[in-house]
């Protein structure tokens, strides 16, 4: 078994000690060339590293390419990565930055965690802003246990990108043209904050006991056609077609500071979106129907409910196009078989 490799970010730390966090990922990675992404990714002959993150508010926009990584902090109040990019902002060329360069930290390897920390985009309201990515995940076997991810519109990304964009520049970033690889993530006991498809894309991703919080943003939105504001949608998945599984949420909390009937559970963002929640709470900001379907053609995409609870779980005017799980369907979307025979070192832990 390869020895562990601490490195520390702070003040008054054991050696190797750097003042940013970005200087500390550089150095953990100087000797580490990567391979071509593959699912399952390889089980590669590399020394974890360990990145202790001492309290403070870390300004800064990080990527991390070097497998068995973990970055831990202090606690998700003291330890903050931050920074604010956003999709609206005019480059130097004259151009957008689009949604998929504005991530504060942006995984792009396999076989890492991230533990007792905040990532935040600080980018605001996502109707003044566009979408402003905190945490772009892009990787097999990702852990994400004890965060905070806080951002507005587009908080969590977790890769891949759908097969081609909707329109011209649309994924124009770093995995624009890179293989569509899959990968599977693990969330526990994570706080997730945003307004609008806040988690979304194509990885196969199960939360556990994680609190989906949907923010009220400072402006209200355009109402819909209905006649009802309706100020976000919690999900908006891209699950490849060939994919059983796509987000799973077991025993999560769903709450708000929204109006009551506001806010989705989800939308499809590619047509085989599929999307699951299991024995969680639903405050009453959950639109009755639940669902919405982007306009998108019914009996691809699959979302589904069983056992929740709580003002916003009355399935009696669900959208139509969605399921209620009986006992026996809700058992085939337990964690071994969800994240395809991986089980996180942190789950039970």
């Amino acid at each position: 078994m390869c020895e562990i490799t601490h490195i520390y970010v702070g003040r008054n730390q054991p050696s190797p000690c750097f003042a940013t966090v970005g200087a500390a990922i550089e150095y953990a990675g100087r000797e580490y060339s990567p391979l071509s992404p593959s699912y399952p990714a390889p089980h590669e002959a590399v020394s974890p590293v360990i990145i202790h993150i001492a309290p403070g508010i870390y300004r800064e926009k990080l990527v991390l390419e070097r497998p068995y990584v973990t970055l831990e902090g202090s606690n998700t109040d003291t330890t903050v990565l931050v920074y604010g990019d956003y999709a609206l902002q005019t480059l130097e060329d004259g151009s957008k930055r689009g949604t998929f360069r504005t991530a504060t930290l942006r995984v792009h390897t396999h076989d890492v965690t991230l533990r007792h920390l905040t990532v935040q985009n600080d980018a605001g309201c996502g109707r003044l802003a566009g979408q402003a990515i905190a945490l772009y995940a892009d990787g097999d076997r990702l852990c994400v246990e004890h965060c905070r991810l806080l951002g507005s519109q587009d908080t969590v990304f977790t890769a891949p990108l759908p097969l081609r964009e909707a329109q011209p520049g649309g994924f124009t970033g770093p995995g624009q043209h890179l293989p569509r690889t899959m990968g599977r993530q693990y969330y526990r006991h994570c706080h997730i904050r945003g307004d609008v498809d806040f988690i979304f894309g194509g990885a196969i991703c199960f939360f556990e006991e994680c609190e989906i919080f949907a923010a009220r943003p400072p402006l209200a939105p355009p109402e819909s056609p209905d006649g009802h504001m309706i100020y976000g949608y919690l999900t908006a998945a891209s699950t490849p077609r060939e994919q059983k599984y796509g987000y799973v949420f077991h025993r999560c909390r769903l709450l708000s500071d929204c109006p009551a009937a506001s806010v989705y559970l989800g939308r499809p963002w590619r047509e085989y979106a599929r999307t699951v929640f299991l024995e969680c709470f639903m405050d009453a900001h959950i639109h009755p129907a639940g669902w919405e379907d982007w306009g998108k053609e019914h009996g691809l995409f699959y979302y589904g409910e069983y056992a929740c609870h709580g003002p916003g779980s009355d399935t009696r005017e669900r959208a139509d196009f969605s399921c209620q799980l009986t006992r026996q369907e809700a058992g085939t979307y337990d964690i071994e078989r969800v994240l395809d025979g991986w089980m996180p070192s942190c789950h039970d832990s």
